[in-house]
């Protein structure tokens, strides 16, 4: 395939957006082969498929890093409920939050699991995402947690994207187990996760670390069972308070951690001296009308990569648009339209342990978006609407 007349936005270079106009892109075997000024193109191009792009944007095909897509039921009732005044611990204390999804997602068939994420995913595919995270974690126990993640597995196959799955075992504690997180670890977790790790279900080990979750200490088993199995980790941590979940991922090497709103001086250096990621979740930050922003400054000089993500879940981020994240991204955290292109590109392809996507470079992934717009920041710029022309996964048309 040969795209040509078209504006790339290479996200390399030392032009801003890694911008290229007048330009070609040479597509071989589902890879990126070449690309450059048109003029430039290479003489021998029988074979190749050309398209005129009349000037259109071509980025790498968006990136959705942080997703609780696969769940049973909804929470607007509780969404109601924090508007009249319930805090987010004070629904999850109450028997609410996320155990409400697992009562749901327990009852679920696994064809309702899969028709309702399909439905979903079909949004996120909408804006050119060819590739996200589905996390489990709303099972908590062995059998719905596996069939979360074959779930997940599932929608793989039947959409033109790349899932990637993460072991969220140590997302709650389910009623069975209330003030016993020990005995859940012992009896629940840990034994899915070998399960699961079994069955070729898990890419990344992740967890919450968190008042109303786990401790650091218990998050710290978990993870040294993902580091027995070979599997990388990543956390959610300091959402809600600061209990050292970042200092932590990073002892480990996460590939990331997740959220970050009450992250101090000591986790940003953590996380700047162990290379992790850190992905930002502006959906659930609006959601929970939180006030204080993750440190988006001290991050950006510790040279911390920050990635940003849809955190689509029934409860505390119910959205399926990764242009809508954008977006916040820059109005809330102020993040620039550059940094949250890059965000859902090449940090979030690092953010997922990827290192074949995310950029436009010969030799990667030719996943692809086609955008009618004439500049990048118009992505992260407009509200409510979807400016995508087509979308390339693997080299082709989807």
């Amino acid at each position: 395939m040969l795209l040509k007349n078209a504006t790339l936005a290479t996200l390399s270079g030392s032009e801003p957006y890694g911008l290229m106009t007048n330009a070609a892109l040479i597509i071989e075997d589902g890879r990126i082969a070449w690309f450059g000024p048109q003029s430039e193109l290479p003489s021998d191009l029988s074979g190749h498929e050309a398209h005129d792009l009349a000037g259109r944007l071509v980025t790498p095909a968006p990136i959705d890093c942080h997703t609780h897509l696969v769940h049973g039921g909804d929470r607007a009732k509780e969404f109601e409920m924090r508007l009249n005044g319930a805090s987010y611990e004070e629904v999850a204390r109450a028997g609410g939050g996320i155990l409400s999804t697992v009562r749901a997602t327990r009852t679920a068939s696994p064809q309702e699991l899969r028709d309702t994420a399909l439905a979903r995913l079909d949004v996120l595919i909408g804006e050119g995402v060819t590739t996200l995270e589905v996390k489990s974690g709303y099972g908590l126990d062995i059998e719905t947690e596996l069939t979360m993640l074959r779930v997940a597995r599932q929608l793989g196959r039947e959409r033109a994207v790349r899932i990637r799955t993460s072991f969220l075992g140590a997302h709650a504690l389910p009623p069975e187990f209330a003030n016993r997180p020990g005995d859940y670890i012992d009896q629940v977790c840990l034994p899915a996760l070998a399960d699961a790790h079994a069955e070729g279900l898990v890419d990344a080990v992740d967890g919450f670390c968190e008042g109303i979750a786990f401790q650091p200490a218990e998050i710290a088993r978990v993870f040294d069972a993902a580091r027995a199995m070979g599997l990388p980790v990543k956390l959610h941590a300091e959402q809600l308070s600061n209990l050292g979940g970042a200092r932590l991922a990073a002892s480990y090497g996460a590939l990331s951690a997740d959220h970050l709103e009450y992250l101090d001086d000591d986790g940003v250096a953590a996380l700047g001296e162990s290379g992790s990621v850190a992905v930002l979740l502006p959906g659930a930050y609006y959601t929970l009308r939180e006030t204080q922003m993750p440190p988006v400054m001290q991050l950006r000089d510790a040279g911390v990569p920050i990635a940003l993500a849809t955190d689509a879940n029934p409860g505390s981020s119910p959205m399926t648009s990764l242009l809508l994240a954008m977006n916040m991204g820059c109005t809330l955290f102020r993040l620039t339209p550059e940094e949250a292109l890059t965000a859902v590109t090449r940090h979030a392809a690092q953010a997922l342990g990827l290192e074949d996507c995310g950029r436009i470079a010969p030799g990667l992934r030719a996943d692809l978006a086609i955008w009618d717009v004439a500049y990048p920041a118009e992505l992260a710029y407009r509200i409510g609407f979807n400016p995508l022309y087509r979308r390339i996964f693997e080299g082709r048309w989807a």
